[in-house]
């Protein structure tokens, strides 16, 4: 049965805290804290020993503190784990878990401006204290940006008229409100694919607002170099964008390219990978419908040569 929480229902659950393979008395990282779920299923796998550290910028998840002696909630991006770990006198831990992408809450919340489904004003911020949101790369950026994050983070062919249609529109009016973008996007879009089209547009500006793939690379390369030799990391991504760079880093320590071999024509690579690619099971997929795309790889750090 999924564990649920108001806030977020958390996904892969067991699967995910599973494959961190957690010792009593080790140190954990939950970089995406949320409503806390994960967090609270590492902390009952923890002895007294244990030490839980946890990352989220938004304000909002900040308001699901578990109390507890041996957790600490870091209100951070977890593009920044290294140095805000590094004040607690943290260099290296034993596992590393981050479930990527947007939380139930964030999506469910209107004012926020997640959602294809609410009238609101276009926020889409995950750390509300940021001064870029929906509206500013909707109303400031060139066409050849908006072409670009389109194509780069929707994975849009219309990108090109999607991005002339914005610019051509504001113009007249500031592109603001959920709806006014809708709008625009309508005579684009064909009707019987309107929702997962609308879908990617939010996603690729979402993905722009929140820097989440610049993001993303820094972590992993932070958690290379935190991980205990033997320490696990286990990732679940959502959409490809996400997906593809784990996976690669996972494989050889690298986002493109191949690893250096040595003269014996060896290759020296920071992680194997644990298990094959998991997916939820057909329970939670009836459970939590959000689930349907998530994809859980798990890594463990080598020793280096």
């Amino acid at each position: 049965m999924t564990q649920q929480t108001s806030y977020h229902n958390p996904v892969l659950l067991k699967e995910s805290v599973d494959g961190l393979d957690i010792k009593p008395d080790g140190i954990y990282v939950d970089v995406t804290y949320g409503g806390g779920g994960h967090s609270r299923e590492i902390l009952s796998r923890l002895g007294p020993q244990g030490k839980l550290y946890a990352f989220d910028q938004d304000p909002d998840a900040q308001r699901n503190i578990i109390e507890d002696d041996r957790f600490d909630l870091i209100p951070e991006n977890f593009r920044y784990i290294k140095r805000f770990l590094r004040l607690y006198g943290v260099k290296q831990v034993d596992g590393i878990l981050a479930d990527l992408g947007v939380s139930s809450h964030q999506f469910n919340e209107p004012s926020r401006g997640f959602s294809t489904r609410f009238e609101s004003r276009l926020d889409m911020r995950m750390n509300q204290k940021s001064e870029l949101d929906a509206v500013k790369v909707l109303n400031q950026y060139d066409e050849s940006d908006l072409r670009r994050i389109f194509k780069e983070y929707g994975e849009l062919r219309n990108a090109p008229r999607i991005a002339k249609s914005i610019v051509a529109s504001r113009q007249n009016t500031p592109v603001q409100t959920v709806e006014d973008l809708k709008k625009i996007c309508a005579p684009l879009v064909p009707a019987r694919i309107e929702n997962k089209q609308m879908a990617q547009v939010f996603q690729a500006i979402r993905i722009e607002v929140n820097r989440e793939m610049e993001a993303l690379y820094e972590f992993l390369e932070q958690a290379r170099d935190l991980l205990k030799v033997d320490g696990r990391l286990s990732v679940i991504s959502y959409h490809s964008l996400e997906d593809r760079p784990v996976k690669r880093f996972i494989r050889n320590g690298l986002f493109e390219g191949e690893p250096e071999k040595d003269v014996f024509g060896r290759v020296s690579v920071p992680f194997k990978k644990v298990g094959g690619l998991i997916v939820p099971s057909k329970e939670e997929l009836k459970e939590n419908s959000r689930a349907r795309s998530a994809k859980l790889r798990i890594a463990e750090r080598l020793e280096q040569e």
